[in-house]
């Protein structure tokens, strides 16, 4: 039996996606505000910091359930809108990881140079704009792969 396979004897999947519903997304709308609204980095960046640790583990732990979920049911006869669902799982755990990455060595980099009096210096302010593109093109991606996965697996479901 996989660890991931059941919850209380249901199946984890469909009880597990439920956090990475909720944290991927809000990753992704912290991530972009707090480099779109500097003035409100002090209240958001524990939130971030937060989400930047739970989206990822949330989305690992959605895909290795629907991985369990997978084997138990189908056996290796995949059905193509399981397959496709699925195909969804590897991306987003990267780039969810990725930006959970990059949003905290974000809030790292920026913190310091909130304290009053002092100000980041050009090659860090440099670095923070970098990782500030960075941060808003991985998180639209993100919310590409998030969308396209919870699409497809809610098709994948009601379609049978």
């Amino acid at each position: 039996m996989h660890m991931f396979d059941q919850i209380l004897d249901l199946p984890a999947h469909p009880l597990i996606i439920h956090a990475a519903v909720v944290f991927t997304p809000l990753l992704v709308l912290l991530s972009i505000a707090y480099v779109v609204l500097p003035a409100f980095r002090r209240r958001l960046d524990w939130a971030l910091v937060v989400a930047a640790i739970a989206a990822p583990a949330a989305v690992f732990a959605a895909k290795e359930s629907g991985e369990a979920l997978e084997a138990r049911l189908f056996k290796g006869q995949i059905p193509p809108p399981v397959v496709e669902h699925s195909s969804f799982a590897n991306p987003l755990l990267y780039t969810t990881l990725g930006l959970g990455v990059v949003a905290l060595v974000l809030v790292y980099l920026t913190r310091p140079h909130r304290e009053p009096g002092t100000a980041p210096a050009g090659s860090a302010r440099a670095v923070s704009l970098v990782l500030s593109v960075v941060t808003v093109v991985l998180a639209l991606v993100v919310a590409y792969y998030v969308f396209r996965a919870g699409d497809s697996g809610a098709r994948a479901v009601w379609a049978y």
